[in-house]
């Protein structure tokens, strides 16, 4: 796949996103685009936003669980780049109109304190450098017409980023069990969705470490001060126009968002 094709397929996901429409599917448009070349879209897509002035505060892991890595095709997570103009402080009012087809995951999230390079790192690498994790939510977005979607569609289209927002709680990750932290999902103080820490790679901080030695293979490790949000404790929920969620994960804490259509 020639690099025209590439920033071709970027510019249309940046486009995309400043208008709030979607575009078609990509793997249907051109049999050549593998992850390889997914993640170079990724990047010339991302690229647009940082000259428009965003920084990158981190990155988010996707497709952790198997019932997601089985219905888009592969066997392993994606990542995506995070920025600035993605983060929201707990309890933010988000404007729906800036959003396409917006759905809410739980998630842990973890900020390093340390650089995670190396080689083979594992889940004793990943708390060793943790400062403290939070929960937070991760408001996933495609610009992909009706989330049809398969791993180069997600992964080109910066593993789906909306917009995500960090609880006030911070938390030493060595005081709780993450494997056991379970996760409720209220939408008007109803249940929605719940899991537990397990889903992601049997630990979220095995899903940090499988990041980190992705990221040190590219050449871009993981670096202090990095939000890491390392994937959906359980299954997505749908946002409506003033919709108020909640998210509480057991011995982390809450984060809370309310979603209005402003535009």
């Amino acid at each position: 796949m020639d690099r025209h094709r590439i920033e071709m397929f970027g510019e249309e996901l940046y486009k995309a996103f400043l208008s709030g429409r979607t575009i078609p599917n990509l793997r249907d448009r051109d049999r050549d685009i593998g992850i390889t070349e997914a993640y170079k879209i990724q990047e010339h897509f991302v690229a647009q936003r940082l000259a428009a002035g965003e920084t990158v505060v981190g990155k988010k892991i996707g497709a952790t669980s198997r019932a997601v890595q089985e219905a888009i095709g592969v066997f392993e997570p994606d990542f995506g780049i995070l920025t600035s103009g993605m983060l929201f402080p707990d309890g933010a009012e988000i404007d729906l109109s800036r959003l396409i087809q917006p759905k809410a995951e739980a998630e842990i999230a973890f900020i390093l304190s340390a650089d995670l390079t190396g080689a083979d790192l594992t889940a004793a690498d990943v708390l060793a450098a943790t400062d403290h994790i939070r929960a937070c939510f991760e408001i996933v977005d495609s610009r992909i017409t009706g989330w049809d979607i398969k791993i180069q569609d997600t992964v080109a289209d910066n593993a789906s980023c909306g917009v995500f927002l960090l609880g006030n709680e911070k938390v030493d990750p060595r005081d709780v069990d993450l494997a056991l932290a379970g996760m409720v999902l209220e939408r008007g103080g109803e249940p929605v969705s719940t899991g537990v820490g397990a889903a992601v790679q049997g630990s979220p901080l095995n899903s940090v470490a499988w990041l980190a030695n992705r990221m040190n293979s590219l050449g871009t490790p993981c670096r202090a001060g990095d939000i890491i949000l390392s994937g959906a404790l359980g299954p997505m929920v749908t946002i409506a126009d003033g919709d108020h969620l909640v998210a509480r994960i057991g011995g982390i804490g809450t984060c809370s968002a309310t979603f209005l259509r402003k535009g």
